[in-house]
């Protein structure tokens, strides 16, 4: 298969900030990292992040949460110590395709999707094709994008960022420098807390994009929306799968308030259709990575939403 991209060095911890092991799943045809953490017999928590972020995004939550439970974390085929192969389509379909040659090939069961920005969409998407092997969903800063409530049509500021970027045609010019420039992108999406920032969260996040091949999986993730590309297979989903059995699933919806990328609004809107009697969280003071802004706060949520629940 032809590669064109360098992954980041599979054992490199970023000075201890992600002391965990590397492990490798090729059952959809790349080289896909993940960790598996925690009671290996324990209730599966699988924590999906989006752009343009990789599992070190939940470095603080695997530790807590895998006192409890089995917690496992993939990166997406394009992001953080997954491979990017060149000769593939980055688009919401090939991403649900990966997801579910991964769970099948890892066999997990009941259960519980942790998710944020585009692992919304991908969670739900794999949940309504696949709902036996869901037991209940925790939404951050994302929607599943099949409740079909929108209550702002226009645009964020990301996605107006992008449609400028992209009808100039400078977009790919801009997100292929990701290796020096994903500070910079983070904050146009809604990162908000710099107390973070230090030079091993700046390397972490920055070596999975050091060349301009390396950059096509955050590419092409926001042109699957500005594009509107993802809808049919959305729909597909809805028309064929099973909505009833998402929607009778438990589910839980934190939110942080300072999100330039999904407007709050409409987050809680597809989530209230979907799950009308579920508890939604809202956090003023958070961004759209409420990982990164509140961890102390949303990883106990999560503990007493799953033994709640």
């Amino acid at each position: 298969m032809k590669r064109g991209a360098t992954m980041i060095n599979q054992d490199d911890t970023f000075n201890g900030t992600w002391p965990y092991e590397a492990r490798f799943s090729t059952a959809s045809g790349f080289k896909q990292h993940y960790v598996d953490e925690g009671v290996s017999d324990g209730q599966v928590v699988l924590c999906l992040h989006g752009e343009p972020t990789w599992g070190y995004l939940y470095r603080n939550f695997i530790p807590e949460l895998s006192k409890h439970y089995r917690v496992v974390v993939p990166d997406h085929m394009g992001f953080g110590k997954s491979e990017t192969p060149q000769d593939r389509v980055y688009t919401l379909e090939t991403h649900v395709e990966n997801l579910a040659n991964f769970i099948e090939d890892l066999d997990l069961r009941d259960i519980t999707i942790v998710c944020q920005d585009w692992g919304g969409p991908i969670a739900g998407a794999y949940s309504i094709r696949h709902p036996d092997r869901v037991k209940r969903f925790v939404l951050m800063n994302t929607l599943l994008a099949m409740g079909g409530a929108n209550a702002n049509s226009e645009r964020s500021e990301w996605f107006k960022w992008i449609a400028k970027h992209e009808e100039a045609g400078t977009l790919q010019g801009i997100l292929g420098e990701l290796g020096s420039t994903v500070l910079s992108v983070m904050k146009i999406i809604g990162f908000e807390n710099s107390s973070r920032v230090t030079k091993d969260w700046l390397d972490a996040y920055s070596a999975p994009f050091p060349d301009r091949a390396s950059c096509a999986g955050a590419i092409e993730f926001p042109l699957d929306v500005h594009f509107n590309r993802f809808r049919e297979f959305i729909m597909q989903g809805v028309e064929e799968g099973d909505l009833d059995a998402v929607k009778s699933k438990p589910a839980m919806l934190a939110c942080g308030l300072k999100d330039r990328a999904i407007h709050p609004e409409n987050a809680i809107a597809d989530f209230r259709a979907l799950f009308p009697k579920a508890p939604v969280n809202t956090f003023p003071d958070a961004s759209h990575f409420c990982q990164e802004d509140i961890p102390e706060i949303l990883v106990p949520l999560i503990h007493q939403f799953i033994q709640m629940t």
